[in-house]
């Protein structure tokens, strides 16, 4: 429970993972407006996959800019390199939630997915150590309360944490009860402008309607993810059959979003364990 004081005799750590979205970016101002039980967080960690939109690098900065002149506090960066160089040049391999394609031509379902584990969970646990100043492998002492952007919409994405030291909270639903809407007009009424959604530029998590708009308005970021689409299935051997980022198991470049018929479901809630795109 995020509270000013504990009686537990231990020292009490608040971090905000903060992905430069619309919840997270919400749920931040909210707690510098002491709207989160008075509890400002300790620390704001930002980790970066490397390969974000402009418009969310844009954002962080924006919002880093405005809370160093008014609040004096300033996100942290964590990161574990960048997501789309380490699979093309061959460095690391991330396991995205590719389509699979079988040889046979019919669908196998998804890669395994630890993206998500490897470019943000990991860092920003890596960077909380760090913060306190704890050398690997060494017991951290203080109970950390992990603050996530999911809102009331999103619920189905609450997990615990998996470390002994840390706690997940999750204020948009227990304190504030507070969705995606309550979220973007929250920041919208503090003068802030209107927050994008986080997300990287390739994530195959991405409905016809968000590669539509990357398509229309964000030409270049589309063209970078028409290439990474075609290197999966040339420059990556390890699938049983061809991998894909659009669900249709087609190319990216070839598909007419207009037209393709649409299954009604958002699947960028079913990723990132509360991490990412917050």
């Amino acid at each position: 429970m995020i509270q000013k004081n504990y009686e537990d005799g231990k020292k009490h750590v608040h971090v905000l993972s903060f992905g430069a979205g619309t919840q997270s970016t919400a749920l931040l101002f909210m707690a510098l407006n002491g709207e989160i039980n008075g509890v400002i967080p300790d620390y704001i960690i930002f980790s970066d996959t490397g390969w974000e939109p402009k418009r969310v690098y844009d954002w962080l900065r924006h919002i880093n800019e405005h809370i160093q002149a008014f609040d004096g506090k300033e996100i942290v960066l964590a990161s574990a390199g960048n997501i789309r160089t380490d699979v093309t040049e061959r460095s690391r391999f991330a396991s995205m939630p590719f389509y699979i394609k079988s040889e046979t031509g019919g669908r196998e379902g998804m890669a395994r997915r630890q993206c998500t584990k490897e470019y943000k969970i990991e860092p920003v646990n890596k960077k909380i150590r760090e913060l306190l100043g704890y050398k690997p492998r060494q017991r951290v002492k203080e109970i950390v309360h992990l603050w996530k952007g999911i809102s009331t919409d999103e619920i189905r994405r609450v997990k615990p944490s998996r470390l002994p030291w840390q706690i997940a909270e999750h204020p948009l639903i227990d304190i504030v009860d507070a969705d995606r809407i309550n979220c973007i007009e929250y920041v919208e009424r503090n003068g802030l402008g209107t927050p994008p959604k986080s997300s990287c530029i390739g994530c195959p998590y991405h409905d016809d309607a968000y590669w539509a708009t990357m398509k229309a308005n964000n030409p270049e970021e589309f063209e970078e993810a028409v290439k990474f689409d075609e290197f999966i299935r040339t420059g990556i051997t390890r699938f049983r059959g061809a991998a894909f980022l659009h669900r249709s198991c087609k190319p990216l470049k070839e598909i007419d979003f207009s037209a393709v018929v649409k299954d009604g479901v958002d699947r960028f809630d079913d990723e990132c364990e509360g991490m990412c795109g917050l």
